[in-house]
């Protein structure tokens, strides 16, 4: 039997709408985990709904509905803010959000309060109505991202960038304040000799170790980061002049105090510290930085164990200025495209006629002046821009010989890039792409650059020969390099130094080093060039000495635009 419903159908239905909104709005919060809440402020009374095992995170979660055992919930820092967003007079409802920490019986949880602000007649909050959720794990994937962006991976301790960040307000700080603080960098000495010695894991660990130790040694308000692979950088704050040996000193003893045991052996470990006076001696962190490090050099040409301040000198300070100059100038060069070749011959001993051209580097100035290599490849080694030379006239080289169809160049390695395996590939990367020219290049590396790493110089000589270029030895003679190391290395030329060449038919004891240099080639099948020829005398010797070319201003000045050249 049916049942009539009473004839109220649009009341019911309402009622019945209604009751599945909030059953909606129910589940919904709860399956978000968040709590709607609504607060009266003049009884202080909240009414909750939503995700009830979010407010059982406190220990009496009943007691939540009471605004001041809910304040006593929050952090200090979100008491303030919610006593601020009550307190003060404004006419407008306006919105809020804010995060605050809570206690938990599983620790701290973090919370996100959001909502609308209910502004009474007298311009103070009336009323909160808004929502509450966990946002722990956000915070905490904040915290940990703000963590690797700013800590050292091994050490824990702030890397270099964090540091310098430090350093800068520290300066600004103590400039304002007309006080006095200062920047100490602690070198682990000898690091590499533990390397080789115990394995670069131990050397990791002495690493933690004695960065463990530093941070012992500070007062709290200090700063310590890792600046570089074996350093350290220190930050201590209202540290005078006079006090810095003294911080100096207790660096040093706590690391040299005790050995460091590792998982290698035992190691017995010291430390070199520069380091500078602030804002006394230096304006920014990066000077800061680097002045500590030009007194950490100091501090290391004294041996292990060794300390050294920072001290203004004019020579240095004007050597300064001028290298910063020269690197400026190699910097705009590179960018208006004014580093150029100037081309110089090398010819025939037998015809006198020209077989390949070698490259040399010249920088042409705003005035039109020509400066040669030698008067900014130094200062570019030294800030680390010669890279970028050497890839520019790799790329100079590449380029005319794609132009110039019958020309075969030479082109240099710096003893700086030659010492870099990152750099070397990225040659053989280069030359590889443009391997229709290969055949007419001939890399030349000084002597003393292939040595530094004999077998890293052998295995790219090794790959450029197998790419179809041919390798030359410059300035041979100048160092030690035996013809043994010549074979090993399978170079197809050296280039006799010509220090030994300029005005040989005047130097008997010349003639004899030059005669068994091109004997000893010429047993290994290596061609030999005579750099520095001045003279028909000289050619005409070096001729009967055997030697196969030429090069020199007698036989061909470097030109700009020589007549084979092509755009």
């Amino acid at each position: 039997m049916s049942q009539t419903l009473p004839k109220k159908p649009d009341e019911s239905i309402r009622k019945l709408t209604a009751a599945q909104d909030f059953e909606r709005l129910q589940l919904a919060l709860a399956g978000a985990r968040q709590a709607a809440f609504d607060w009266t402020v003049a009884d202080d009374r909240i009414a909750w709904n939503g995700a009830t095992d979010l407010l059982s995170l406190h220990r009496d979660p009943n007691r939540l509905a009471n605004g001041e055992h809910f304040r006593l919930w929050m952090s200090e820092s979100g008491r303030a803010t919610l006593r601020k967003l009550v307190d003060e007079a404004s006419a407008n409802d306006s919105s809020f959000s804010f995060e605050f920490e809570a206690a938990s019986a599983l620790g701290s949880e973090c919370f996100e309060m959001s909502g609308v602000r209910i502004a009474g007649a007298d311009g103070r909050a009336e009323r909160l109505v808004g929502l509450l959720h966990v946002v722990t794990e956000r915070v905490r994937d904040a915290q940990r991202l703000h963590y690797l962006a700013t800590r050292d991976e091994l050490t824990g301790h702030l890397n270099r960038t964090s540091l310098r960040s430090e350093l800068a307000g520290a300066i600004e700080a103590a400039r304002a304040e007309s006080r006095s603080c200062a920047f100490l960098v602690a070198s682990i000495d000898r690091l590499a000799a533990i390397n080789e010695a115990y394995g670069f894991g131990a050397s990791d660990e002495v690493i933690v170790a004695v960065g463990e130790r530093l941070a012992g040694s500070l007062r709290g308000t200090d700063v310590i980061g890792r600046t570089a692979g074996n350093k350290f950088g220190v930050l201590v704050g209202n540290c005078t002049e006079r006090e810095i040996s003294l911080v100096a000193d207790r660096l040093r003893a706590a690391v040299r105090g005790e050995v460091i045991v590792t998982r290698g052996g035992t190691v017995s470990a010291t430390i070199s510290v520069g380091a500078v006076c602030l804002p006394a001696s230096a304006f920014s962190s990066q000077e800061a930085m680097l002045r500590a490090e030009e007194a950490l050099d100091h501090a290391r040409g004294r041996g292990r164990d060794g300390f050294a301040v920072y001290a203004k000198s004019p020579q240095r300070e004007t050597a300064r200025l001028r290298l910063m100059a020269i690197a400026d100038e190699v910097v705009a060069a590179l960018h208006d495209k004014r580093l150029v070749f100037a081309y110089q011959p090398i010819v025939s001993a037998k015809t006198r006629k020209p077989v390949h051209h070698e490259c040399l580097l010249r920088m042409l100035r705003t005035d039109g002046t020509v400066v040669s290599a030698g008067q900014f490849i130094p200062a570019a080694e030294q800030l680390g821009l010669v890279r970028l030379v050497d890839r520019h006239a790799l790329e100079m080289t590449v380029e005319r010989l794609h132009a110039n169809p019958d020309v075969s160049l030479a082109v240099n390695v710096s003893g700086t890039t030659a010492g870099d395996p990152s750099w070397l590939q990225s040659f053989i990367n280069y030359v590889r792409a443009h391997h229709t020219v290969a055949g007419r290049i001939l890399v030349e590396l000084t002597e003393t650059a292939a040595l530094q790493d004999f077998e890293e110089s052998a295995r790219f000589i090794s790959n450029l020969r197998e790419l179809g270029c041919r390798v030359a030895i410059d300035d041979f003679g100048a160092g030690y390099t035996s013809f043994r190391n010549l074979q090993m290395l399978r170079v197809d030329m050296v280039k006799i130094d010509g220090s030994y060449i300029r005005d040989l038919s005047a130097s008997p004891d010349n003639q004899i080093f030059v005669r068994t240099l091109i004997d000893l080639a010429k047993n290994f099948n290596l061609e030999t060039v005579a750099e520095w020829v001045g003279s028909d005398e000289d050619a005409d010797l070096l001729e009967k000495l055997g030697v196969d070319y030429f090069q020199g201003f007698h036989v061909g000045e470097p030109l700009l635009e020589p007549d084979w050249l092509k755009a």
